[in-house]
């Protein structure tokens, strides 16, 4: 066997490596983008939770009459907001 019988061999099997690199570049892509948009989603429900916890916190540290009023105002802003989501 002589070294121009490898060429075909070498050329088939460089277009099966570069293609299957293709397709694990564009797998690496999409799964990229999938986790951007996870730590987006996750960045918005902790922003969130932390503002409830500092409402909390400050129903907490209140001992005035104004304590039940506001629970109630929580209340209805959670609902109005579930409503606004669902809607």
């Amino acid at each position: 066997m002589n070294v121009g019988e490898f060429i075909p061999i070498v050329a088939i099997l460089s277009g099966v490596a570069f293609a299957w690199l293709g397709y694990k570049h564009k797998e690496l892509m999409v799964k990229s983008k999938h986790a951007s948009e996870d730590a987006e989603r996750e960045a918005a429900e902790k922003s969130k939770l932390e503002a409830r916890l500092a409402v909390l916190e400050r129903i907490v540290t209140d001992r005035g009459i104004q304590t039940a009023d506001q629970i109630d105002a929580l209340r209805k802003a959670d609902t109005d907001e579930l409503r606004s989501l669902q809607g």
